[in-house]
C-alpha cells in the first residue's frame, strides 16, 4: 500500500471518529440517582428538591430513588410527590424493604415501581405522633391524594384508596376492615411493582436500559447544614434556645448572652426555612417584630404587659407559619393535622424552653452548684451576733426634737443635735415643728407632733 492510499484512509478513519463516536455515547443514558432511607421530612424534601433540580440541569434522561422509610409527615410528603409528578424525565424508584405510609404515597408517584425481596409497600392510613389512627376527616385528604396519584401514573385508584382507608374493599385483593399491604410479589400480581430488583443494576436491566451510567447525588457542605438545620429535632431545640434566651433576658434586662443567643438561634432557624421556600419575607419580619415588642417592654416600659404579651404571640406565629406551607394566608396545600402538629411543635419545645430556663436559672443560684459561688452562702444569725437592725436607736423612743426637714411622711430629725432617719405617724410635718418618737420599726423612727 502506498503512503498515499495509508493516509488517505487514516482521515477518512479519523473523519468517521469523529462524526459518528458522539452518537454512540449520546446513546448512553444518564440516571441521576438519590437515596431516601430515613423519616419523611423536611429534609427528604429538600433531597428530592435538589435531585429533581439538578437532574433536569445535567440533562439526565432517568430520575432513579432509592427508597427505604416508614413514613413520616404528610405535608413533606405531599411536596414530594408533587415535585416526582411535576418531573420532566420518569422517574425509578427501588423499594429496598419498606415504603409504608407517606413513603408508599412517594412511590405511587413515581412512574416505575421495582422492590426488593421481601420488601412491602402500603399501610398509608394517616396517625398521629403515638401511632394512633386520626379520625376520617384527617384520611379523606390522604384518600384523595393516592387515589388521583395512582390514577395519574395508570394504577388502581381503588387498591390505593385501600391503603389508606380499611373500609375500602377490593374483591380478591383486600378484605374489609383491613388497611392494604403488598409484599414484593402481590405489588407484581396486582400491577403495583414492575418486578423484583435486589440492585439498582437489576432495576435497570428489568427496565430494559442496557447503555447508562449513573450519576449520584453529592451534598456539598452547605446543604449538609441545611438538611441538618431542617431536622425537626434540631429545629425545636433552637426554638427551646429562643425561647429560653428571650426568658433569661427579661429576667436581666439588658443586652447580654441570652438574647445573643437568642438571635443567633433565630437566624440559624429561619435561615434553612427561608431557602427551602417555607419561610416568606413577613413571616420573619413578624418574627423580627415580635422580638421588637419584647425590647420594648424590657428596656422602655416598665413591668411586662401588652406589648410583651404581643411580642410572644408574634414570635410564637412567625415559628408556626415559617414551618408551614402556605401562600399568605392560603393553607390549601397544607392538610390541618400539618398545621396542628407544626403549632404542637412550637409549643412544645416553647414551653420545654422556658421550663428548661426556669430550671437552669434555679441551678444557677443554688448554693450547692458550681455556679452557686456567685451567690451569698454565709448566713447571718443572732447567734454570731448579727441582727436585722441597730437595737440602740430603741433608746430614741419618747425623746423630743423638731423636724429637720419637711417630712411627707418621710425626712430627718434632730434629736440631741444628731440627725436621724424619720417617718411621720400621721400626715405631714412642716419643717421646725417640734416632734416625739413613739416607736422604732422598719430601721426607722417614727415620729408624731408634740
Amino acid at each position: 500500500m502506498s503512503a498515499k492510499k495509508f493516509a488517505v484512509r487514516g482521515f477518512l478513519l479519523q473523519l468517521f471518529i469523529l462524526l459518528f463516536l458522539p452518537l454512540f455515547s449520546f446513546a448512553q443514558q444518564k440516571v441521576y440517582y438519590f437515596t431516601i432511607d430515613e423519616t419523611i421530612a423536611k429534609p427528604a424534601q429538600r433531597k428530592t428538591e435538589l435531585a429533581v433540580k439538578e437532574a433536569v440541569n445535567q440533562n439526565a434522561d432517568i430520575l432513579f430513588l432509592h427508597l427505604n422509610t416508614f413514613g413520616g409527615e404528610l405535608e413533606a410528603a405531599e411536596n414530594i410527590r408533587t415535585l416526582l409528578l411535576d418531573a420532566t424525565m420518569p422517574v425509578f424508584v427501588f423499594i429496598d424493604k419498606n415504603a409504608a405510609s407517606a413513603g408508599a404515597l412517594i412511590s405511587i408517584a413515581c412512574d416505575s415501581i421495582y422492590m426488593s425481596q421481601g420488601a412491602s409497600i402500603g399501610a398509608a392510613s394517616v396517625v398521629n405522633q403515638t401511632g394512633e389512627v386520626m379520625p376520617d376527616k384527617y384520611q379523606s385528604y390522604m384518600r384523595s391524594m393516592m387515589r388521583a396519584t395512582a390514577i395519574t401514573n395508570g394504577r388502581d385508584p381503588d387498591m390505593a384508596q385501600a391503603m389508606v382507608d380499611p373500609d375500602v374493599e377490593v374483591p380478591g385483593v383486600s378484605e374489609k376492615g383491613k388497611v392494604l399491604t403488598f409484599t414484593t410479589t402481590e405489588a407484581i400480581q396486582f400491577g403495583f411493582c414492575e418486578g423484583e430488583a435486589n440492585s439498582k443494576a437489576d432495576v435497570m436491566k428489568l427496565a430494559g436500559v442496557d447503555d447508562y451510567y449513573f450519576v449520584e447525588q453529592e451534598t456539598g457542605f452547605i446543604e449538609k447544614i441545611i438538611l441538618f438545620l431542617l431536622n425537626p429535632l434540631v429545629s425545636g431545640l433552637l426554638i427551646m434556645i429562643m425561647i429560653g434566651g428571650i426568658y433569661f433576658e427579661l429576667q436581666t434586662p439588658g443586652v447580654g448572652f441570652p438574647l445573643i443567643a437568642a438571635l443567633v438561634a433565630a437566624a440559624l432557624y429561619f435561615a434553612p426555612h427561608y431557602l427551602q421556600g417555607l419561610a416568606e419575607h413577613w413571616e420573619i419580619l413578624l418574627f423580627i417584630l415580635g422580638i421588637g415588642l419584647l425590647l420594648l417592654e424590657i428596656f422602655v416600659i416598665p413591668g411586662f404587659g401588652i406589648a410583651g404579651i404581643f411580642g410572644i404571640l408574634l414570635i410564637i406565629t412567625a415559628l408556626v407559619l415559617s414551618m408551614t406551607l402556605n401562600f399568605g394566608f392560603d393553607f390549601s396545600f397544607t392538610p390541618p393535622t400539618a398545621i396542628i402538629k407544626k403549632i404542637a411543635v412550637v409549643l412544645g419545645f416553647s414551653t420545654a424552653g422556658f421550663l428548661s430556663s426556669i430550671w437552669l436559672g434555679m441551678k444557677i443560684i443554688n448554693t450547692n452548684s458550681r455556679l452557686g459561688s456567685i451567690a451569698l452562702k454565709t448566713e447571718l444569725g443572732k447567734e454570731t451576733g448579727f441582727i436585722s437592725q441597730d437595737l440602740t436607736m430603741n433608746a430614741l423612743i419618747g425623746k423630743t426634737g423638731r423636724a429637720a426637714t419637711l417630712l411627707r411622711p418621710a425626712g430627718k430629725v434632730e434629736i440631741d443635735d444628731e440627725i436621724y432617719d424619720a417617718v411621720s405617724e400621721y400626715g405631714v410635718i412642716e419643717k421646725d415643728t417640734e416632734v416625739k418618737v413613739v416607736r422604732f420599726e422598719n430601721s426607722q423612727l417614727v415620729v408624731d407632733i408634740l
